[in-house]
Formats: structure tokens, sequence, C-alpha cells
């Protein structure tokens, strides 16, 4: 299933999980009256594929105005983002997550994939690695 990072966030919210706020938006012009409507200094303007990677590939940008909201939505929309799971060809990004900016201290990455022969999920963590006993056998999750 391919779920951009604003839907997700949608979903997560839903069952209680906190997450920043922010806004779809498919224009410039929406971008930044989104950033209007959240208030705030600082924002981030993000491309919305189906695709990692799209920091390093120029798809993520830190707002400190409406102005550069409006920017950074201006050059994000309509380009062609290539990252290292998009291949050569890259995506054309159509729409943008514009969200509260926050104070990152650390940053996880937490994944699952279940195996449909066995149904266990297999959880995947990005930093730092978790040993964990799964019946007899050990296994790490990195």
């Amino acid at each position: 299933m391919n779920v951009h990072e604003y839907q997700g966030k949608e979903i997560l919210r839903k069952y209680g999980v906190a997450t920043p706020r922010g806004a779809a938006c498919f224009s410039v012009d929406e971008a930044v009256k989104a950033a209007e409507q959240l208030g705030g200094k600082v924002w981030v303007v993000k491309a919305q594929i189906h695709a990692g990677g799209r920091g390093k590939g120029g798809g993520v940008k830190v707002a400190k105005s409406a102005g550069e909201v409006g920017l950074y939505a201006n050059q994000i929309l309509g380009m062609t983002l290539r990252t290292h799971q998009t291949g050569p060809e890259g995506r054309l990004v159509k729409r943008l997550l514009v969200e509260e900016g926050a104070d990152i201290r650390k940053e996880y990455y937490v994944g699952m994939v279940v195996d449909r022969a066995t149904q266990p999920a297999w959880k995947s963590r990005k930093s730092p690695p978790i040993i964990r006993r799964r019946s007899t056998k050990w296994q790490s999750t990195r």
C-alpha cells in the first residue's frame, strides 16, 4: 500500500498519536495559506512522493517566513525528484505537506513488514539497534 506522509499522519492522529500539525497542498497559494493558518515562525515544506530520501534529493526545505514557504513550494511543486528509491527517472512532485516546525533532538525510523506465509510482523528501526528474543531465535531489528 502506498501512503503519503500526510495521509499516514492523519491515520496516526485518529488513534491519538501526536504528530506535527500540517496541511496537504497542491499549489503555491495553498502552501502559503497553510503556513499562515498554522502560525508560528518555522515551517517545513515537504514533497509528497512515494519514495524515501526526499530531503537529500532537495524535496524538504525549512522555511522561516511565509515568503520562504512560497519560494520553496514554487521550487518543489512540479520538480522531478530523484532519490535512491526513485531511480534515475525520478518522480514528479504534485503535492506538498506544509507542516509546523519542530525542535528535533533525535530522529527514529520504524517500519513493519508482514510475512504473509507465517504472519509475524518484522520490525525495522534506524538507530539504535535493538536485539529481541523471538521464540528460540535471537534477531536484530537492524
